[in-house]
C-alpha cells in the first residue's frame, strides 16, 4: 500500500504540477482504483479532466527513399495528407488548433519551415493557425508530440498537433558545410560527428552483441511488419495518399494511391542476411539488413485537454503521461532508450514491469538488442509489429509514427494494455523516451471515480 500511495503522489504531481508537491497525507485511495492492482492505483482529482489525451494519429506508409512509393512526392505534398486527416476523421473545426509542431531533421531549416506552412494550407488549415519545426534529430517526432502536450498544460492552448516529417529522397544524410576546427580538441565533441554506423559497431563490441543476434532481430522485425501488414493491422493508422510515380527512363507520370509500407520483405531470412558485407567497418557486423531503411514518410497527432475532448464527444485514443530526453555518450549513442526510458517510467509513477508494450526504433539492430537486454524486457512487448529495420525510418516522422502504431495497437488490445513507451536513440548521443495509457484504461478509473464520489456525497448527506 505505501508503494500505491508513493506512485498516486507522483502522478498527482505529474497532472498538476502547479500545486504544492505535498499531497494531503489524508487523501483516500479508492478501492475501485486499486482492484486493478498496484500500478493501477491512482486517485483521480479534478484535474483529470485537463489531462492532455490523443484523440487521432496517423501516418502515411513509410517508403524506400530514392526508389519507393514517395520517391517523386515533395514534402509538403507528405505531410498535408496526414494534417487533414487527423482534423476530417475528427470533425474538428481547423480554426480551434492553437499550434502545429512539426518534427523534421535533414532539411534546411528555413526551408522545411515554410514547406509544412504551405502544407497546413493544402490541407485546409486557416492562416490564423501558426506552424513551427522541432529538431531533436531521430526523436523530433517524439519532440513534436512532448512539446505540443507542455503547451497544452501550460495553458498556452487547449488543442494542438504534433507531427513529423522526412523525406529522405528529398534532403539526403549528410554534413553541409565546414568543421569547426576546434571540435579536435575534445573527444566527445568530435564523437558527435562519427557515422551513426559506426556508433553501431561501437555498441556491438563493447557490449558483446553479435552478428547473429543482430540478424535474427532483423528478421524478427521484418516477420513481424509482413504479419501486421497482412492481418490489415496498420490500416486504421495509414492514410492513403495519391501521388505520382515518375519512369525514370521514360519520364512518364502515374498517378498511384500509396497505403502500405514498401520496405518489408516477408522473405527475409538469417541466412540471407548473413551473407551481406558489412557497410561501416570492415571487420563489422552493422550491414545493410540489421540497420533501419532510409525512408519517406510523415505523422500527425491530434492532442487536447481532457475536458475538451469530453466536451466534442470525442473518443479517446491514448493519455500522455510524461516525457524524458537524456544525454550519453556520443560514441555510443544507440544506447539512449536503455537511459531515457527507465527516467520516462519512473516520472510516471511506474515501473518497467507495468508497462504492457514498447515501441523502440530499431535504428540498427546492435543498439536494439542491448536496449533490450539491458532493460531486462520481455520480447513479446517490444515492436510487436516490426520497427524500422523492415517499415523504415524517416528521421523526423518516426516518432509521431510509433505514436500512432503504439496507440491503435494498444486499442486493439483493449483494457489488458494499459501503458506502452515509445523510446528512441538520437544521434550525438541523446535518448528519447514518452509514457501513454490507452484511453479505455483511463476512461475506466475516471468512471470508477465517479461513482465513488456519488457513493461518498450520499453518505455524507
Amino acid at each position: 500500500m505505501e508503494k500505491a500511495i508513493s506512485r498516486q503522489k507522483i502522478l498527482l504531481h505529474h497532472l498538476n504540477p502547479s500545486s504544492s508537491t505535498h499531497v494531503n497525507e489524508s487523501s483516500s485511495l479508492y478501492a475501485s482504483a486499486c482492484v486493478a492492482g498496484d500500478s493501477a492505483a491512482y486517485q483521480r482529482t479534478s484535474t483529470f479532466r485537463d489531462d492532455v489525451v490523443i484523440v487521432a494519429a496517423y501516418r502515411t506508409a513509410h517508403c524506400k527513399g530514392k526508389r519507393g512509393g514517395f520517391k517523386d512526392t515533395l514534402p509538403d505534398d507528405l505531410l498535408a495528407p496526414v494534417l487533414k486527416a487527423v482534423i476530417e476523421r475528427t470533425n474538428v473545426n481547423p480554426s480551434e488548433v492553437g499550434d502545429i509542431v512539426v518534427g523534421s531533421v535533414l532539411a534546411p531549416g528555413a526551408q522545411r519551415a515554410s514547406e509544412c506552412r504551405m502544407a497546413a494550407f493544402y490541407a485546409g488549415f486557416p492562416e490564423t493557425v501558426p506552424v513551427r519545426t522541432v529538431n531533436r534529430q531521430c526523436s523530433s517526432g517524439l519532440q513534436a508530440v512532448a512539446d505540443v502536450a507542455a503547451a497544452i498544460r501550460a495553458g498556452f492552448y487547449d488543442i494542438g498537433i504534433g507531427a513529423g516529417l522526412e523525406s529522405m529522397t528529398t534532403n539526403p544524410m549528410g554534413w553541409d558545410g565546414s568543421v569547426n576546427p576546434k571540435v579536435k580538441m575534445f573527444e566527445q565533441a568530435q564523437n558527435c560527428l562519427l557515422p551513426m554506423g559506426i556508433t553501431s559497431e561501437n555498441v556491438a563490441q563493447r557490449f558483446g552483441v553479435s552478428r547473429k543476434e543482430q540478424d535474427q532481430a532483423a528478421v524478427e522485425s521484418h516477420r513481424r511488419a509482413a504479419a501486421a501488414t497482412a492481418s490489415g493491422k496498420f490500416k486504421d493508422e495509414i492514410v492513403p495518399v495519391t501521388t505520382k510515380i515518375v519512369d525514370p527512363k521514360t519520364g512518364e507520370e502515374k498517378s498511384v494511391t500509396i497505403s502500405v509500407d514498401d520496405g518489408i520483405r516477408p522473405g527475409t531470412t538469417v541466412s540471407d542476411l548473413g551473407r551481406l558485407k558489412p557497410v561501416f567497418k570492415k571487420d563489422g557486423s552493422t550491414t545493410a539488413g540489421n540497420s533501419s531503411q532510409v525512408s519517406d514518410g510523415a505523422a500527425a497527432v491530434l492532442l487536447m485537454k481532457r475536458s475538451v475532448a469530453l466536451q466534442k464527444g470525442l473518443p479517446i485514443l491514448g493519455v500522455f503521461r510524461t516525457f524524458a530526453a537524456v544525454g550519453v555518450d556520443p560514441a555510443i549513442m544507440g544506447v539512449g532508450p536503455a537511459a531515457a526510458i527507465p527516467v520516462a517510467v519512473k516520472a510516471a509513477g511506474l515501473e518497467l514491469d507495468d508497462i504492457d508494450l514498447f515501441e523502440i526504433n530499431e535504428a540498427f539492430a546492435s543498439q536494439f538488442v542491448y536496449c533490450r537486454n539491458n532493460l531486462g524486457l520481455d520480447p513479446e512487448k517490444i515492436n510487436v509489429n516490426g520497427g524500422a529495420m523492415a517499415i523504415g525510418h524517416p528521421l523526423g516522422s518516426t516518432g509521431a509514427r510509433c505514436v500512432a502504431t503504439l496507440l491503435h495497437e494498444m486499442k486493439k488490445r483493449g483494457r489488458d494494455c494499459r501503458f506502452g513507451v515509445i523510446s528512441m536513440c538520437i544521434g550525438t548521443g541523446m535518448g528519447a523516451a514518452a509514457v501513454f495509457e490507452s484511453g479505455d484504461c483511463a476512461d475506466e478509473l475516471c468512471n470508477a471515480r465517479k461513482v465513488d464520489d456519488l457513493l461518498l456525497s450520499k453518505d455524507a448527506r
